[in-house]
């Protein structure tokens, strides 16, 4: 009996194991043949049989695509990083690649192949206007020659983002110099960095700017998505200019720690991409503010309002001092037979001013009351 159980049960191990080899030789004979495919046989930049076509595809589309096993991160990033490789020198859109990026999309497949995607973009090619600090291998120079050894400190708090979402930053983006704040005379899409960034539709005519770039990077297929900067026009005319969507979103939703800045009431960065899904999925994850930057903006608030309220007292005590008194003058000099006739004239009069007074002394004190909260 004793010998029949073992026999038993010998059988369901070598079975068990046979099953375990079984499953890893799959595993690796998948793994070798997408390591030893080019990208170039299952994505197109066009209408191809049998190939994704990334110029149409949407970011959910490429993620269920990845899901099936139809190709990888790694064959996607490569994908554009060829496309940068060939194109770039004629379009000037892309001034370097991130040297990390296929390590990036391999950790972003390995964490598909577990069933721990981060979010909608995970694994997805992402450009960032080079305004936009990254704490790696990369610089952030704002196409300046300047900044041409900066590396900064931390990543900016959108970059944060888009990384803790598994986005593959793929390289830095081509932009008018400094955002365009450089001169008066300035060209759109030149940069000393990177050159003059070209239309990728009529390589002789105006990419629009500053986020030139990137707007042009997303025109021709050398990334899914890009992040622009806007001052005044600087997502939505190199998105108009190149065919794309673009979104300059509301001051504040988006953080701008980490951004070379020009305008604290206008600047703010943005999704360009080449449809209207890709850049709402895109907004969605950039979307969120720095910790510490709602106290920075509340103690602002705060001084503002004292100095309102403080204002408010000082008009209450300055209008008191010169209006009131010449109210009673002016009625005491009245000949005695007028006072009777004009006694309502003043007294409406010095209720009005005496109302005014209140409602400026109430605001004054609200104004402190608010900025003491």
């Amino acid at each position: 009996m004793n010998a029949v159980r073992f026999r038993n049960r010998a059988r369901v191990s070598v079975v068990a194991v046979a099953t375990v080899v079984a499953v890893c030789a799959g595993l690796t004979m998948v793994s070798a043949s997408t390591a030893s495919r080019s990208p170039d046989s299952v994505l197109s930049a066009g209408p191809s049989a049998g190939r994704l076509n990334l110029d149409k595809a949407t970011i959910p589309q490429l993620q269920r695509a990845m899901n099936s096993g139809r190709f990888s991160s790694v064959e996607l990033t490569r994908f554009y990083l060829e496309r940068i490789r060939r194109l770039n020198p004629k379009l000037h859109a892309v001034i370097t690649t991130n040297p990390d990026a296929v390590s990036e999309a391999a950790a972003s497949d390995q964490r598909r192949h577990e069933g721990k995607t981060l979010g909608p973009i995970d694994g997805i090619s992402v450009l960032l206007k080079d305004n936009i600090d990254t704490h790696d291998r990369q610089g952030t120079t704002a196409g300046s020659l300047a900044l041409a050894q900066s590396r900064p400190a931390a990543d900016a708090f959108l970059v944060q983002r888009l990384r803790a979402a598994g986005a593959v930053i793929i390289g830095k983006a081509n932009l008018s110099e400094w955002a365009n704040f450089r001169s008066s005379q300035s060209s759109s899409g030149w940069s000393a960095v990177g050159g003059q960034t070209a239309n990728p539709y009529a390589l002789d005519r105006n990419p629009c700017g500053s986020s030139s770039g990137s707007g042009v990077a997303v025109a021709a297929d050398l990334t899914t998505v890009a992040i622009g900067s806007e001052t005044d026009g600087s997502i939505v005319c190199p998105s108009g200019a190149n065919g794309d969507v673009g979104i300059k979103p509301t001051l504040g939703l988006i953080s701008r720690t980490g951004v070379v800045p020009i305008s604290a009431e206008q600047d703010t960065a943005g999704p360009i991409a080449r449809n209207t899904t890709d850049a709402a999925v895109l907004l969605g994850v950039l979307a969120g503010i720095a910790a510490g930057v709602f106290a920075a903006k509340s103690s602002g608030s705060a001084r503002i309002l004292a100095w309102v309220g403080l204002g408010l007292i000082a008009l209450v005590v300055v209008a008191s001092i010169t209006l009131a008194e010449p109210i009673n003058s002016k009625f005491r000099r009245l000949p005695e037979g007028q006072i009777p006739e004009r006694a309502e004239q003043y007294r409406i009069t010095w209720r009005r001013f005496h109302a005014w007074r209140t409602v400026t002394a109430l605001a004054a004190l609200a104004c402190l009351a608010a900025a003491a909260v």
